[in-house]
């Protein structure tokens, strides 16, 4: 599941739902027809023009007023099929129309065609102001995206061996950020192998990335593959945003709707996507308002597209190298490590924590190759049928372990301590206790991990109290071991920590704010946060109406 608000739907698209499909494509009445002209123009095409092409940006939405248009997805392989044909009253866009970020399909006049056009900023403003029609638009354009996902529509072909640490990492990057894409490995696909005979590899160059029209990437960092995709866009020298929010997790999200949707000029910076440690809980089910549960990542999608809706611009990736203080004019400078410079009045930091890297002696040599930090389907697939080890015991780590059993033969669960009384939410223990393919085993913890160049082959563990050690063939850790503040990047801007290296604020009648102005402060990265996504979310509401009183005042 990607960007969506539904549950997620692998039936084909012929097969869809009529409910579904409906949503999927409306039809819009001469009524409707006249609410949207309100915010757009009108344009005409010859039968046989393109409308637009895959990865032309800025598209936003087109409302057909007569003649046909073709929808068609091809891939750098050379695949071409159609989607669908819309006529009269029928919407043309997806998610990506609220951004102006790259289209992932083609779309050509079957006839001639008369069309209304809604620039990214005008859909944005026509959501906003006509609420039900807004929400019927919103919806398509979600199940679209979802759609687009399902098919791989617009999306890069990722080909390497099954177990390249670069093929998970950048389908991890790419499925985290809502973007469609194939993976495939040329020992069991022949497509694959083809290819591969054709562009003659080297170690090396794993994994090939073959965008859409046909560039290929050879061992392509997630800064390649989204410069490639579009996805980063430069910074406008001239501008100074209100707010500039360092952190996708649900307490940045947060933030951003809550400062969009109430006028500032807003920037989202993150990494590697929106998410943050939520986005990787197979299911949450403590939330309020979701007794059935939701994952961190349908909800935290929620939020992302909630911020584009309301106009937050977001950069991702964008890792931040440092922050430089305001100056004389209270602008403060956020440079990222690739040399773009965003400039902000106030900025919010909102990066979270990261898990701890344990000190075992070639840890980081299978990271990627047998040792995971995230359990998403993506790394699940590694598990099937097999016996695994999980190590730590908060809610993260039992939401984890509950979802990898319903892929591995079996999760052994190691936790230093005595138990999970102290550590996990009541339903996730007894949640644990109630599977049988879940062994708890406390006072335990992971000794050595060996292995060759295929990635992690053996782990190593003692039990605390006897010191016995037990060695098993196990090629697939997941660490779930505690957590660092994200706090590295602040630079030479002096924010002030607490004896934990946790940014600490109310240093005065603004209870978020840190210890430098306009600086705030929310979220897991914050001395004394509840470390829960319902915690995360209300500071992420607060803080902006403590920016709204530092911005009048300064």
């Amino acid at each position: 599941m990607a960007v969506t608000i539904d549950d997620h739907d692998e039936t084909p698209p012929a097969l869809v739902p009529v409910q579904r499909r409906e949503q999927m494509y409306p039809i819009l009445s001469a009524d409707d027809i006249a609410r949207v002209a309100r915010f757009g123009g009108q344009r005409s095409y010859q039968a046989g023009e393109r409308l637009f092409a895959t990865g032309d940006r800025g598209i936003g939405l087109l409302v057909v007023l007569s003649g046909r248009v073709s929808i068609v997805q091809h891939d750098g392989a050379g695949h071409v099929s159609p989607i669908t044909e819309h006529g009269p009253g029928s919407l043309i866009g997806e998610i990506s129309s609220l951004s102006g970020r790259p289209a992932l399909v083609d779309a050509d006049a079957a006839e001639p065609v008369d069309a209304l056009i809604l620039k990214p900023a005008d859909l944005r403003a026509l959501i906003v102001a006509e609420a039900d029609l807004g929400e019927r638009i919103m919806r398509a354009l979600i199940l679209r995206r979802t759609r687009l996902i399902d098919a791989a529509a617009g999306g890069p072909i990722l080909i390497a061996p099954g177990d390249d640490p670069g093929r998970v990492r950048i389908a991890g990057f790419l499925r985290r950020n809502g973007l469609p894409f194939r993976s495939l490995d040329p020992a069991t696909d022949d497509e694959a192998a083809d290819i591969v005979a054709h562009l003659q590899p080297v170690p090396t160059d794993w994994p090939l990335a073959i965008l859409p029209d046909g560039t290929v990437l050879r061992a392509p960092s997630d800064t390649d593959i989204a410069v490639a995709m579009g996805m980063i866009g430069k910074p406008d020298d001239q501008c100074v945003y209100d707010v500039a929010i360092v952190g996708a997790g649900p307490a940045g999200l947060a933030s951003a709707v809550y400062a969009a949707s109430e006028g500032l000029s807003v920037l989202v910076l993150d990494a590697r996507g929106f998410g943050g440690q939520a986005g990787a809980s197979a299911r949450i089910e403590n939330y309020f308002g979701f007794p059935t549960g939701i994952t961190g990542l349908a909800l935290t999608a929620r939020g992302f597209v909630q911020a584009q809706k309301f106009g937050a611009e977001i950069a991702i990736p964008a890792c931040v190298r440092t922050l430089e203080c305001s100056d004389a004019n209270g602008i403060h400078r956020l440079h990222i490590d690739d040399g773009r410079i965003y400039r902000a009045r106030s900025v919010v930091i909102a990066s979270g924590a990261r898990y701890r890297r344990p000190a075992l002696t070639r840890l980081e040599e299978f990271e990627g190759r047998g040792v995971w930090y995230w359990a998403s389907p993506v790394e699940a697939q590694f598990c099937s049928r097999q016996e695994i080890i999980l190590v730590g015991g908060g809610n993260s780590a039992g939401q984890a372990a509950v979802y990898l059993a319903g892929h591995a033969a079996k999760v052994r669960m190691m936790v230093r301590g005595d138990g999970l009384a102290a550590t996990m939410s009541r339903y996730l223990i007894d949640r644990i206790a109630a599977n049988p393919r879940i062994e708890l085993m406390s006072r335990t913890e992971v000794v050595a991990l060996d292995g060759g160049t295929a990635g992690l082959e053996q782990v190593t563990w003692k039990n605390r109290d006897s010191g016995h050690s037990m060695e098993a063939p196990i090629r697939n850790v997941f660490m779930f071991v505690g957590a660092d503040p994200a706090t590295e990047w602040l630079g030479e801007c002096a924010v002030l920590p607490d004896e934990k290296g946790f940014i600490a604020t109310g240093q005065d009648a603004l209870t978020l704010q840190t210890s430098v102005p306009g600086v705030f402060a929310i979220g897991d990265v914050r001395a004394g946060s509840v470390k829960r996504v319902g915690g995360a979310i209300g500071e992420g509401a607060a803080v902006v109406a403590q920016i709204h009183q530092y911005l009048a005042r300064n």
